[in-house]
């Protein structure tokens, strides 16, 4: 018969600080880092944005900042640019309108609280307050337009 070197309780100490220990180290394996949120809302914002659905835009630019801001500047081939930006602290609701293959991502806010700014119009400069941002996708699945709501409540959340 085989008996263990250790007594009773040191034996059970031991596999309890192991299970212990396990358990630790999962927690903080659970969750996504704030990190990894944005580099997700921002490769899916970057690889969804429809550039084509505006034959006149020469450049854009879509961003999610790590500080809870979405930022979007579109250049125009005439020099216009377009800058629409808004805490996601003040987002109300999220609605899409389209197919899987292309459509129109709605960011409603609370009230007036995105900020839009042209720049180098014909008729002047305009700085105004709006409470929906649209924004033309493409390729946008179920699947991604869930994770993306989900990136866009986390950082809502987190600017709380």
């Amino acid at each position: 018969m085989v008996k263990s070197v250790l007594p009773k309780n040191k034996k059970i100490a031991c596999i309890f600080s192991i299970v212990l220990a396990a358990a630790v180290s999962l927690c903080f394996v659970a969750g996504m880092a704030d990190q990894d949120w944005l580099n997700w809302g921002n490769k899916c914002l970057a690889q969804s944005f429809d550039a084509s659905s505006d034959l006149k835009i020469k450049k854009w630019e879509l961003v999610l900042t790590d500080d809870s801001f979405i930022r979007m500047r579109k250049t125009f081939q005439n020099g216009k640019q377009e800058y629409f930006s808004f805490h996601l602290q003040k987002l109300a609701d999220m609605d899409y309108l389209g197919t899987t293959a292309a459509g129109t991502l709605l960011l409603k806010a609370k009230a007036d609280d995105i900020i839009v700014q042209t720049y180098n119009d014909r008729q002047g400069n305009v700085d105004s307050m709006a409470n929906i941002l649209t924004i033309p996708v493409k390729n946008m699945e179920p699947e991604r337009l869930d994770s993306l709501k989900a990136a866009l409540e986390y950082f809502k959340e987190k600017g709380l």
